[in-house]
Order: structure tokens, then sequence, then C-alpha cells
């Protein structure tokens, strides 16, 4: 007798089947993750240099702005990779 987890399983698996990716679209993903990583990071040194400074200066107003500017911009960048890695995946 299966239990209740096994059903469910099966019933996902029913649902959306799992897709093996090939060692290509691994590397491709791979290189995008890492192209992400990169392209956050430099996000990170330019604003995170504007927001010592404001802080510095204690500028509250230019803190949250550029805050929020880095919250947006990194969340832009991970969409568009996320949406790159998709493509990737159904190749």
């Amino acid at each position: 007798m299966k239990s209740s987890y096994e059903l469910a399983m099966e019933r996902l698996q029913k649902q959306s089947p799992t897709v093996a990716l090939t060692d290509e679209q691994k590397a491709e993903i791979s290189e995008l993750d890492s192209l992400c990583r990169a392209k956050i990071a430099e996000k990170e040194l330019f604003l995170g240099d504007l927001l010592a400074k404001a802080r510095a200066a204690g500028k509250a107003a230019e803190i949250e702005s550029l805050t929020k500017q880095l919250a947006y911009e990194t969340a832009g960048i991970r969409e568009d990779f996320e949406a790159k890695k998709e493509k990737v995946r159904k190749k």
C-alpha cells in the first residue's frame, strides 16, 4: 500500500513531469547564474559606494532612495536572468 506522500508525488508527476536537463543546458544555466551574480555585485558596489557617501553626509532621503533603487535593480536583474534560464530549460 502506498503512503499519501507517494500518491501525491505520483499526481504531481502526472500534472507537471520533471524534465531532465542536458549537460549543455546545465552549463548554460550555470553561466547565466554566474552572470547574474556578477551584475548584482556590480550594482551593489556602485550603489553601495553612493550609499556610504550618503550615510556619511547624513542624507536620509538619499539613503532611502538609493536603497530602493538597489532593491529594484537587483530584482530586475534576477527577473531578467530567470526568464533567460527558463528559455534554456525549454530548449
